[in-house]
């Protein structure tokens, strides 16, 4: 993993905790290999680690994610849920 990828992407973020979520998710998606959702939104990603590939489609705007309303309550049997989208 490239340290300054990932610090490029923790200014985009904002919370670590958040940044390991959002890359964890998103190399699932990579790494599932079918559908349009699984290509790479960055050039020259053939010799990058997937890692490195969705910390820097994070760093340059590449994903957009969303969060849950805070003010809305939910119902308790239900989870907060979080999408990640291409930009």
């Amino acid at each position: 993993m490239n340290a300054e990828l990932c610090k490029r992407a923790l200014e985009k973020v904002g919370d670590p905790n958040i940044l390991v979520n959002i890359v964890s998710r998103r190399v699932r998606q990579l790494l599932a290999g079918s559908g349009s959702v699984s290509r790479p939104q960055v050039a020259n990603a053939e010799n990058m680690d997937v890692t490195d590939i969705a910390l820097l489609e994070i760093a340059e705007g590449k994903l957009v994610w969303e969060f849950p309303d805070s003010e809305e309550p939910s119902a308790p049997a239900e989870k907060p849920r979080r999408r990640i989208r291409r930009a």
